[in-house]
């Protein structure tokens, strides 16, 4: 085993909001420290930016939005702005849970707001045939697919991307020791952050676990030792992927 014994485990994630969380039934059981701090945040873009994508919010008769965090930049913007939404406008969501989400900012009419029912986007296939002729804002982060606007090209959607927000990196104090015998990453740009604020950073014997396979690719291509991954087929979970490598690396150092 090329890792030293994992007693200090930091999870680039923000702290479980339920103390019954299996990440704490792991560390009573295995008497370990856990910190938990996210790597990467979203950050909207400024209205500076946004004037310069030329568009009037005004303009449109209907937004969609493909997660929670667009919802909340959409919003912010037009707060800042002052624009009041009217109450006409239409919301295409692609999960319920978007969906129930906008009840954050808005009276939830059934009427003004449809959702697809298999988080995907041609889930609205019916609702964007029956609406097609509005004219649709879509916030997007500044990196993003193209799996939305084919789907609206293919179907002649009248639609105007608009960037809102974009994912950076989330800085460490300047006198971060970074002392933890295992990290843990949810997302390729939580590498990138790891070496941006640590640029010298070796691994050793320090232990590195990732969930999902982009992310899983991102630790090889920077050169770094993969010693858990999440999912497997034996191991659905981060959380039961972790059980299973402390397992071994406490019986290697028994």
């Amino acid at each position: 085993m090329n890792a030293r014994k994992v007693k200090k485990i930091l999870i680039s994630q923000p702290k479980p909001s339920s103390e019954k969380s299996p990440y704490y039934e792991i560390a009573e059981k295995f008497h370990l420290d856990l910190y938990f701090y996210p790597l990467i945040k979203v950050e909207r873009v400024s209205l500076k930016e946004f004037r310069q994508q030329r568009i009037n919010i005004l303009d449109f008769t209907a937004v969609i939005f493909t997660a929670r965090t667009a919802v909340d930049k959409f919003f912010s913007i037009c707060e800042e702005m002052k624009i009041v939404i009217p109450e006409t406008m239409k919301y295409f969501c692609v999960s319920e849970t978007v969906a129930l989400y906008l009840q954050k900012y808005i009276v939830y009419r059934k009427r003004k707001i449809f959702f697809s029912q298999t988080g995907k986007i041609d889930g609205l296939n019916n609702a964007f045939t029956k609406h097609g002729k509005e004219k649709f804002l879509f916030p997007v982060p500044e990196e993003h697919n193209d799996e939305v606007t084919n789907f609206l090209d293919q179907k002649k959607i009248n639609y105007t991307k608009s960037v809102m927000y974009r994912t950076v990196s989330n800085d460490f104090d300047k006198d971060e020791k970074f002392d933890y015998d295992m990290i843990i990453f949810f997302s390729p740009l939580g590498i990138q952050s790891l070496l941006k604020n640590f640029p010298d950073f070796k691994q050793g014997d320090t232990a590195i676990g990732c969930f999902g396979n982009a992310t899983a690719k991102a630790v090889v291509d920077a050169g770094l030792r993969l010693d858990c991954e999440a999912p497997q087929p034996d191991y659905p979970s981060m959380t039961a992927a972790l059980e299973a490598f402390l397992k071994e690396n406490h019986k290697h150092w028994a």
